[in-house]
C-alpha cells in the first residue's frame, strides 16, 4: 500500500492568553487540539465545521504559516515539523494555500504580472524577465483568465477573477498539494460553482491534491472524495463523501446534515436542533467536548475523551455511541 501524501498525528495549535489580575497560570486558546488524519495523493479531503472550530488554523499550522504547538506532519515521507527556514522554504514549493478573500490576499500595489512573477523567480522557476512573463501569461490562461490583464492591478479585477489570480499564484510552483481555505466563501453563488469547476479541471490536469476547508456542506460534497467533521478544534468523523452523507454516525454530524434543504419537496427530514452555544476554546469543556449540546449525552460523556473508534475501513468517529466499552450505556 503507497504511503499517504501527508500525514498529520495529534497536531495542536495553542495561543496563549495575557494574564489577567488575579488569574493564576497560563491560560490558552486550544484552537486546534489533537488531530489526526492522512491525505492521499490525488484525493481531495474536505474539512467542514462551524465557524471557530479551527478549521483555517489547522491548515496554516500543516504550512507552519502558524507554528503548531505538538505533534508531527509528514508530507512526502519527511518531518516538516522540525525544519529549519532554508529546508522549510524548498518544501513549500511542494504546499501552497489558497486563501478565503481575494480582497485581501493579493498586494494591491503589485500588478497580477508581478504577483505571480515573484512566485516564479522566489521558487527559480523562470530564467529571466521573458521566460517569466511567458510562464505568468500560460498560468492566466490556465484559470481562464486573458493574458492580457498581466499588467492590471488587483482592483480592476472582480472578486471571482481575483480568486483566479490567487488560484494561479498557488498553481505557478507546480505543487503537490494545495490547501483551499474557504476559496468560495466570499464569492457570489455563480461565481462560486465556476471556481469549483476550475479547481476540478485543475486537479484532474495537473494531478494536484486537496485539502479542502469549508462550512458549507454542500461545497464540500461537491468537491471531496473523503470529509473530515471538525468541531472545537478536534475532528469527530472522518469517512467517504457518500457514507457521511447518506449515513452520519457523530451527533455533531447528524445535526449538521439535517440543516441541510433537500431538493425533493416529498422527503421529510426531521431537523435536529442543538441547545446552547459553541463552547469557547479557552476553556473546553472536559470529557466529550460536545456533550454540552448533545442530546443524547450520557454521565461518562462529561468526563472521558472519546477515543477515535473505526468502525468501518477508512471511517472514524470520536463517540462514546460507538466504544464497546460504554455502548450500552446508550
Amino acid at each position: 500500500m503507497n504511503k499517504p501524501l501527508l500525514e498529520v498525528k495529534n497536531l495542536k495549535t495553542h495561543f496563549p492568553i495575557k494574564k489577567r489580575f488575579l488569574k493564576k497560570g497560563k491560560q490558552f486558546v486550544k484552537a486546534v487540539d489533537g488531530l489526526n488524519f492522512y491525505v492521499n495523493k490525488g484525493e481531495t479531503l474536505g474539512i467542514v465545521g462551524e465557524s471557530g472550530c479551527g478549521k483555517s488554523t489547522m491548515g496554516r499550522s500543516i504550512l507552519r504559516l502558524i507554528e503548531p504547538t505538538e505533534g508531527r506532519i509528514t508530507f512526502q515521507g519527511k518531518e516538516i515539523t522540525s525544519l529549519n527556514d532554508k529546508d522549510l522554504r524548498k518544501m513549500r514549493g511542494e504546499m501552497q494555500i489558497v486563501f478565503q478573500d481575494p480582497y485581501a490576499s493579493l498586494n494591491p500595489k503589485m500588478t497580477v504580472g508581478a504577483i505571480l512573477g515573484e512566485a516564479l523567480q522566489t521558487h527559480g522557476i523562470s530564467q529571466g524577465s521573458k521566460e517569466r512573463t511567458e510562464k505568468v501569461q500560460e498560468l492566466l490562461v490556465n484559470v481562464g483568465l486573458s493574458p492580457i490583464h498581466i499588467d492590471r492591478y488587483p482592483h480592476e479585477f472582480s472578486g471571482g477573477q481575483r480568486q483566479r489570480i490567487g488560484i494561479a499564484r498557488a498553481i505557478a510552483v507546480n505543487p503537490s498539494l494545495i490547501i483551499a481555505d474557504e476559496p468560495v466563501s466570499a464569492l457570489d453563488v455563480s461565481v462560486q460553482a465556476q471556481i469549483l469547476n476550475l479547481f476540478q479541471d485543475l486537479k484532474e490536469s495537473l494531478g494536484l491534491t486537496y485539502i479542502f476547508i469549508a462550512h458549507d456542506l454542500s461545497v464540500v460534497k461537491h468537491v471531496s472524495d473523503r470529509i473530515g467533521v471538525m468541531y472545537l478544534g478536534k475532528i469527530v468523523e472522518l469517512s467517504d463523501k457518500k457514507g457521511l452523507f447518506q449515513n452520519p454516525l457523530h451527533p455533531y454530524t447528524q445535526a449538521l446534515m439535517s440543516a441541510v434543504p433537500s431538493l425533493d419537496p416529498d422527503i421529510k427530514k426531521e431537523r435536529i436542533i442543538l441547545t446552547g452555544d459553541v463552547p469557547s476554546p479557552s476553556n473546553p469543556p472536559s470529557g466529550c467536548t460536545f456533550h454540552t449540546r448533545c442530546p443524547y449525552k450520557q454521565n461518562v460523556c462529561e468526563t472521558v475523551i472519546p477515543k477515535e473508534i473505526n468502525v468501518a475501513e477508512g471511517r472514524y468517529v470520536s463517540c462514546h455511541k460507538y466504544d464497546d466499552q460504554y455502548s450500552k450505556q446508550f
